[in-house]
């Protein structure tokens, strides 16, 4: 019987990365009820990245995923979901809001046609809040973090933005008027998940799925800075939504990956946030308010005189000859960051699970040290000349929480003995 549950567990786990969950085992009545597939799928999300690698060295004869570039990758995964430390996902919040207060039709929880037409919805408005990240500036320097890898794998779906999500909820409300929220929570949860598998380069072409679905070869395209693939291929799980509003591209020519000008950094809280920054000294370079809000509210190409969406004349050309930004750095090197990496996603993984438990205090804490080391591996990885006393900083750091109990060793043979031992002669006095 637990052989069987636990396959029946497995087999449901993989339909969840590829939306073939039903609805019989997908609906449920109160948001409480429903699964945190995202969390759950994190087993699947390692294995897929491991076949991926073990793949591709079989068909290249290297590896599709330089280590710098994909830890990079998880770290800014890892990075945009501390906000649910302290608050409810923003999209299913507001949801719940307008939900409550101006539903005008309550669809049925338990009907196959909501769940199918819920389905519909969320990835209806996930193809507009996709296009308005890259159309508006504000928004793209927000999603402009899972466009910076100048590589295309499975570790490029967990390169997420920490702010995106304070903005993409506005989309989903007008589902909120008619759709539960219980569905809805099941729906954008699978949304995601289902476009982890189609970032990667092995998968070549899927035949008539083309025609409807977002695949590997369509998304390949979203993400190259090539003239014809710029601001292209924005569905979710259905690729029809493109077709219908005259942004699809197919795959041509060689797809050069990452933004139009490369940061060329794996200093991952640059990667996040340089572009607030960039958009902030672009608009005090003008004059007036109007091209001051401009510079926020247009497209990232946009210069007064310009369309909303500006152009492309000043991008650098693309010739197909690029090479990816990847620094050579030693193998012991490689190790450390390897090891400490481990360390760092064993005190994210308990910081999480005991999050309930613990202080605000206490999670403050751990978050600034999860932070303090992404950042300190970054810097190693880039070889800054300051790495080394960052990195003397966090090891300081990292020992006294250990010290402490605010992390546990990778092994508990690893632990620093800290402790004093009792002076065998006041023992004796005491006698």
């Amino acid at each position: 019987m637990a052989a069987a549950a636990e396959l029946g567990s497995l087999s449901a786990g993989v339909r969840t990365m590829f939306f073939m969950l039903t609805p019989n085992e997908s609906a449920f009545e109160k948001v409480e009820d429903v699964p945190q597939y995202v969390q759950q799928a994190t087993p699947f999300f390692v294995g897929l990245m491991v076949l991926e690698l073990v793949v591709g060295v079989l068909k290249t004869g290297g590896s599709v995923v330089p280590l710098g570039d994909g830890l990079t990758s998880i770290s800014a995964g890892m990075i945009s979901r501390l906000p649910l430390l302290v608050m409810r996902g923003c999209e299913l919040t507001a949801y719940m809001y307008v939900w409550d207060r101006y539903c005008l039709v309550e669809l049925p929880w338990d009907s196959a046609w909501t769940w199918w037409f819920t389905f519909l919805g969320v990835d209806f408005c996930y193809y507009w809040v996709h296009r308005f990240a890259h159309e508006v500036s504000i928004i793209w320097a927000a999603h402009q973090v899972h466009h910076s890898s100048e590589y295309y794998n499975l570790t490029t779906a967990l390169r997420q933005s920490l702010t995106q999500q304070f903005t993409s909820w506005i989309f989903y409300l007008p589902l909120a008027l008619v759709a539960p929220p219980a569905i809805f929570a099941v729906h954008i949860q699978l949304n995601l998940l289902y476009q982890f598998w189609i970032h990667t380069e092995l998968i070549r072409d899927l035949g008539p799925l083309e025609w409807v679905f977002n695949t590997p070869k369509h998304h390949r395209v979203h993400h190259g800075r090539n003239l014809y693939c710029i601001d292209k291929n924005y569905g979710g799980i259905l690729i029809i939504w493109d077709r219908l509003f005259g942004t699809f591209a197919l795959e041509s020519d060689k797809v050069v990956y990452g933004l139009v000008f490369p940061i060329k950094t794996f200093e991952i809280l640059y990667v996040q946030l340089h572009y607030y920054l960039y958009l902030w000294r672009r608009s005090n370079t003008y004059k007036t308010i109007s091209n001051k809000l401009s510079t926020f509210v247009k497209g990232p190409s946009w210069k007064p005189g310009k369309a909303r969406l500006g152009d492309h004349i000043d991008n650098p050309k693309v010739t197909g000859q690029e090479v990816p930004h990847s620094p050579s750095w030693s193998l012991p090197l490689q190790v450390y960051v390897v090891i400490h990496f481990l360390l760092v996603l064993r005190t994210y993984h308990d910081l999480f699970e005991n999050k309930m438990m613990l202080s605000q205090l206490t999670v403050l804490g751990m978050t600034v040290y999860i932070l303090l080391t992404l950042t300190a591996l970054g810097y190693i990885i880039d070889q800054r000349p300051t790495a080394a006393v960052l990195e003397t900083l966090r090891c300081v750091v990292m020992v006294t929480m250990q010290r402490y109990s605010y992390m546990t060793p990778l092994l508990p043979s690893l632990a620093v003995a800290t402790e004093l031992t009792e002076d065998p002669e006041e023992d004796t006095a005491g006698m």
